[in-house]
């Protein structure tokens, strides 16, 4: 009760005391929409490109031949061991540097998005969450009992009717949790964007203190937006985890 006394009060405050008059201006203009919907199509892009990536990861890493699983070994290491805002930075400021002296990237059609600054965002993010993932799996694959799959293989299924209605399936079942948490550290991680002139919700959280000299206010509505988005997640991983076991069984 103690707790939650605290709680309403300290949301009156900020309710009554701060400067809200600043965001209707912003709203109407539609940069806070347009903030919000940039940070959640990142990040459901590169979490659905980068689960598939980080599938083929596991997978070559727990199963595959050696011209497989030191590649993915490699590449998950590489990804893991430097920091994400090196790795946008090297494609962003490094790769993307180089495009522009290639004429002939020039005048592709390529370049109407590699000009931009979202394509390296997404890439980055998207080979993060790969790398991460991509060794949870690995162990989440090793983690499925053998014997189901022996006795699965003594039944007469190919390999990739064992792999999509037994192998996977587990592995997703035995990773969902740990995937729940990683996709909400995937969120945080996309302020690093802004670093790269992509126009995210903190990058609109910046512009409105640079235009209202505010300092509190901006960073209490991007605090409030990151809640609810990982909120929502976590809702969606619950209700996944209660109806995986049935498809799983």
């Amino acid at each position: 009760m103690i707790m939650l006394a605290i709680g309403v009060a300290l949301v009156l405050y900020c309710a009554l005391s701060l400067r809200w008059d600043w965001v209707p201006h912003y709203w109407n203009d539609g940069l806070i929409q347009r903030g919000i919907w940039t940070t959640v199509w990142i990040l459901a892009v590169t979490w659905g490109v980068g689960l598939v990536m980080a599938v083929g990861l596991g997978f070559a890493q727990a199963a595959g031949p050696w011209w497989l699983s030191y590649p993915a070994f490699g590449f998950c290491s590489v990804i893991r061991g430097t920091p994400l805002l090196l790795q946008l930075w090297m494609l962003y400021y490094g790769l993307g540097s180089l495009f522009p002296h290639y004429p002939w990237i020039r005048q592709s059609a390529a370049w109407t998005y590699l000009r931009e600054a979202w394509p390296y965002a997404v890439v980055s993010l998207t080979m993060s969450f790969a790398g991460y993932e991509g060794e949870v799996l690995r162990g989440a694959f090793l983690g499925v009992p053998k014997g189901q799959l022996e006795s699965a293989r003594a039944f007469g299924m190919s390999r990739w009717t064992l792999f999509h209605r037994i192998w996977l399936p587990q592995a997703l079942y035995r990773a969902l949790p740990t995937l729940g948490g990683e996709t909400v550290l995937q969120l945080k991680a996309t302020p690093l964007i802004a670093t790269i002139t992509v126009v995210d919700i903190y990058q609109v959280s910046s512009r409105v203190r640079q235009d209202t000299y505010l300092t509190y206010e901006p960073l209490l509505m991007l605090a409030v937006t990151y809640m609810a988005i990982t909120g929502l997640i976590v809702l969606a991983f619950r209700w996944a985890e209660r109806r995986i076991p049935s498809k799983v069984a």
